[in-house]
């Protein structure tokens, strides 16, 4: 299995579920994406993202719908 793309640990913003090996917050990518920001302007603004990430973790989002719907 591949190493989540989503992680929380108390040194790092408070615990809360932040992009692996960045400091940024899964709920700042949503509301970049929710903005209308495509994932290349992400990643521009964001050197520390990449498309992988934020796709990566998209997908660990959907899959944790999925698995709190059933």
């Amino acid at each position: 299995m591949n190493d989540p793309w989503i992680v929380a640990d108390a040194e790092h913003l408070g615990g809360k579920p932040r992009v692996r090996d960045t400091r940024i917050a899964v709920t700042h990518l949503l509301e970049m994406l929710a903005s209308g920001m495509s994932i290349g302007e992400i990643t521009e603004a964001y050197p520390s993202l990449s498309e992988a990430s934020v796709k990566g973790v998209l997908v660990e989002l959907a899959k944790a719908a999925e698995r709190s719907a059933a």
